[in-house]
C-alpha cells in the first residue's frame, strides 16, 4: 500500500526500541518494514536491506541521525528532505529548498519538532503522521485510515 505523498520514500513512545518496532511488523512493504525498524530502534543495521539506494541513505540518516548519509541520494528533494530530518534543527534549512509543500512541511516540521507547520499538509493521514512524530505524541496516529502508515506512526513517534 503506498503512503501519502507527503512522507512516502521518506519519519517514541516512552518504552522499549523493540516494543515500538513491534509496531513495523504487520507494514507490507519490506523496505518500508525496515526502514521503520531501523528508526524505531535506531539501528541502521536494519536499512541495509532496502533495495532502493536513496531510500537506504535516508534510512541511515534517519537511524542514526547522521546527515552525512544524505549527501549520496541523487534526488534534490529527498536529499534535503533527508538533511532537515535527520539534521534536527540545524538541518531545518534544508527543508525550504523542496518543490512540494506538503513534503516541505512535513520536514520543517519534524526538524524543528514543532506541528504547526503539519496544519498546512493537505492529506489528513499524512497530516496526522506529522503532527504525531513532529509533536512526539502517538495519539494523532490512531486517526490515520492507511494501516502501514498508521503502524509506522506508532512505531516512530517520540
Amino acid at each position: 500500500m503506498r503512503l501519502p505523498s507527503a512522507v512516502a520514500g521518506l519519519a517514541v513512545l516512552a518504552i522499549a526500541p523493540a516494543a515500538r518496532a513491534s509496531n513495523c511488523e504487520s507494514i507490507g512493504d519490506s523496505d518500508a518494514r525496515n526502514h521503520c525498524r531501523a528508526v524505531a530502534k535506531k539501528d541502521k543495521g536494519a536499512c541495509e536491506s532496502i533495495k532502493d539506494s536513496d531510500r537506504r541513505n535516508l534510512c541511515r540518516a534517519e537511524a542514526s541521525g547522521n546527515k552525512s548519509h544524505c549527501e549520496s541520494i541523487r534526488d534534490s528533494d529527498k536529499r534535503n528532505h533527508c538533511r532537515g530530518v535527520a539534521g534536527g534543527k540545524s538541518g531545518a534549512g534544508s527543508c525550504e529548498s523542496i518543490s512540494d509543500s506538503d513534503k516541505r512541511n512535513h520536514c520543517r516540521a519534524v526538524a524543528r519538532k514543532d506541528k504547526g507547520p503539519c496544519e498546512s499538509i493537505r492529506d489528513s493521514d499524512a497530516r496526522n503522521y506529522c503532527r504525531a512524530v513532529a509533536g512526539g505524541n502517538k495519539s494523532p496516529c490512531e486517526s490515520i485510515k492507511d494501516g502501514n502508515l498508521r503502524n509506522r506512526c506508532r512505531a516512530e513517534a517520540r
